[in-house]
């Protein structure tokens, strides 16, 4: 009897100490994959920043597009073991703007504070169903979009730099020719 006792203890005994380190385990401190992510790793793709700086830096991108003194380049960066794309637009040599999307692992809020640390609070917001744009007009001569969605976790889409230009027209942003490619064209009625 006394033998059944003990290995009934042992039993439960075994069982609570199981149990305490799976709870331990989840209370543990678990950092979001873009929790050391800087925005130093987009600085070589800065608008008014040359090509030939970004080729040294970061090598020869793929090309996407060429039409003469206008070009698109893809280039692929890496954080932590992840890889994303940043698209860069070159005119004569030097960059217009860039487009880079995002892995939704990324945390919306630490990416948002980022480029609010960097260039302050952003002069418009527009937010539509579980999407949201924000934008900052002249950040450092760059109008710098960023888009952030919500769905059980918040992510940011993309952000986009382009280059504060007095001279309207002249070149369509990647943001805008991404975005007539999604939308497509419609026939008129």
């Amino acid at each position: 009897m006394q033998l059944i006792r003990i290995i009934g203890k042992i039993f439960v005994l075994t069982i609570l100490l199981g149990s305490g380190t799976l709870v331990n385990r989840a209370f543990s401190k678990v950092d979001p994959p873009n929790y050391n992510f800087s925005l130093d790793k987009l600085d070589p793709f800065t608008p008014g920043k040359t090509y030939d700086s970004l080729v040294k830096s970061l090598g020869k991108g793929e090309i996407m597009e060429d039409s003469g003194d206008l070009k698109v380049y893809r280039y692929e960066v890496a954080h932590v073991r992840y890889k994303f794309p940043v698209f860069v637009q070159i005119k004569n040599n030097s960059i217009t703007d860039f487009y880079a999307r995002f892995p939704t692992y990324f945390l919306h809020d630490l990416f948002h504070q980022s480029l609010i640390n960097r260039f302050g609070k952003q002069d418009k917001y527009h937010r539509q169903e579980n999407d949201a744009v924000y934008i900052w007009e002249n950040a450092k001569g760059n109008r710098v979009i960023y888009s952030g969605a919500c769905t059980v976790t918040c992510f940011p889409n993309y952000v986009s730099y382009i280059k504060v230009e007095k001279k309207k027209g002249d070149i369509v942003p990647l943001l805008q020719k991404f975005s007539n490619q999604f939308l497509g064209t419609f026939p008129k009625q």
